[in-house]
């Protein structure tokens, strides 16, 4: 069976790649000749872990091939697959549809024979008629089926899920194109992977509502972490009593900065906008939006707050820019909003990500570009956590300390521990949790305050640090 894949973006580029593993000859195509010879030259246009060795490999032997020209290589395949970019469009809600219709308008040109169109992009419900309508016109009378199979591929373990999804939905018309993908997908079931079979709307439905969903735990638990952080709970201990619950689960219920990436925000407003095309109300999804929209609005006050109620002239740190760990991305990442909020508010912007800075520097202006989390944190005011990877938890707190102005830090992602924190000199900022005051008991200005909280923690264990 031969594939193409039409588009060499994140998702096409990693569908493709995995197709080859298994075994499939593979070609993607993409208009951007720059980005093809980047590809056949092993050059990975993304970060993402695992995905060079499996691309390197599959050319290697000869199962995947990157070319330009697609009126070369649709008429020869089996499966085609869309999976060009649906962006928001011009009115900031519903998907541009441009790139996908503009797609399936080449694939329709070229078809030869029987042919199965996979819309692997994120798209609203009634695209895979909209993509039958173009190829029909295109090339009438020639013989194919639209098949829905929106991807669930997660930023930073993306090749992970192509092989271990929790499912692999099909929206179909005939049965001739279900048995096509029951062959492609044969390798993943055969584990137990379910396939799914489902009409093309339903699929299309699915998608959205599965990223809209998860968006709205994140909204809620960011909103939980406030109400935590009022009355003196611990959002984590929150969580976990909540997880335990096999109805709620433990997944996406860790507060943050706010949800981001390129899907989450897209597909919520998208739905939104299918929504009200069909006259179905969605408050639940647009109070989702809002809330998430008002907390990455709200992230320069927080560190205002800290920060001894101005930012003009501060010196402020930045760990992570990227929307999420394991990723280059910034798309609708905090930083995206943190940082240009910053620097109008006067502070200067000192910033170090594992893998999205070459993103970073193509977006902000005066940002100082930093090698590591300690040059990050040099003589800095404060230090702000927005990317939870791996590497920042592992940082000396001691060492990060010392080489700040102000040891204050203000974890977005409640990387560290607590009980870590309270034996060091750091002012110590999280979400939904209490702070703790190491470096000369910053909220007390008066003298004979300060005196007094030294009187009582010479009588007190050292986590009475944690306090207010």
């Amino acid at each position: 069976m031969k594939v193409v894949i039409v588009g060499t973006g994140y998702v096409g580029l990693v569908t493709g790649a995995c197709l080859a593993k298994i075994g499939f000859e593979v070609v993607c195509v993409d208009k951007d000749t720059a980005k093809i010879a980047k590809l056949r030259k092993g050059i990975i246009p993304i970060y993402e872990p695992g995905l060079e060795e499996i691309v390197k490999h599959s050319v290697a032997e000869g199962r995947l091939i990157f070319s330009a020209d697609l009126a070369n290589v649709v008429g020869a395949a089996d499966i085609v697959f869309i999976t060009v970019g649906t962006p928001i469009g011009s009115s900031g809600e519903g998907a541009d549809l441009s790139f996908v219709l503009q797609a399936a308008q080449e694939i329709g040109e070229h078809l030869q024979g029987y042919t199965v169109i996979v819309a692997k992009s994120t798209v609203p419900v009634g695209t895979a008629r909209q993509i039958s309508d173009v190829i029909r016109k295109a090339k009438p009378g020639v013989e194919f089926d639209i098949v829905s199979n929106p991807e669930f591929l997660r930023e930073g373990s993306a090749v992970q899920d192509f092989f271990e999804p929790d499912r692999i939905i099909v929206g179909v018309r005939r049965v001739r194109a279900e048995q096509y993908m029951r062959v492609l997908y044969e390798t993943l079931t055969e584990d137990g992977v379910p396939l799914v079979v489902t009409s093309n709307e339903a699929a299309e439905v699915i998608k959205y509502s599965s990223n809209t969903y998860l968006a709205m735990r994140i909204a809620l638990v960011n909103q939980l972490a406030d109400i935590c952080e009022s009355v003196g709970a611990d959002i984590t201990e929150v969580t976990y009593g909540m997880g335990l619950d096999h109805r709620i689960g433990l997944h996406y219920l860790q507060p943050g900065p706010g949800f981001g990436g390129s899907c989450f925000p897209k597909d919520a407003r998208a739905l939104v906008a299918t929504a009200r095309q069909a006259g179905t109300p969605t408050t639940l999804i647009e109070a989702t939006i809002e809330a998430n929209e008002r907390r990455t609005r709200g992230l320069a006050d927080r560190i205002k707050k800290v920060s001894g109620g101005t930012l003009q002239g501060k010196r402020i740190g930045i760990l992570g820019i990227a929307f999420k760990a394991h990723t280059d991305d910034i798309r609708d990442s905090a930083a995206i909003t943190l940082i240009p909020a910053l620097q109008k508010a006067g502070a200067f912007v000192q910033a170090y990500d594992p893998a999205a800075q070459e993103q970073g520097k193509l977006v902000f202006t005066n940002v100082k570009w930093s090698g590591n989390g300690y040059d990050a944190a040099q003589d800095a005011d404060a230090l702000v956590v927005l990317t939870e990877w791996p590497e920042f938890k592992s940082l000396d707190l001691a060492k990060l300390s010392a080489a700040m102005k102000r040891p204050v830090i203000v974890d977005m992602r409640n990387l560290f521990d607590l009980d870590d924190i309270a034996n060091t000199p750091l002012d110590y900022h999280s979400i939904g949790r209490v702070s703790i005051y190491g470096s000369e008991f910053a909220r007390d200005t008066s003298i004979s305050s300060k005196k007094q909280k030294m009187k009582d923690l010479k009588k007190e264990p050292a986590m009475a640090r944690i306090y207010r």
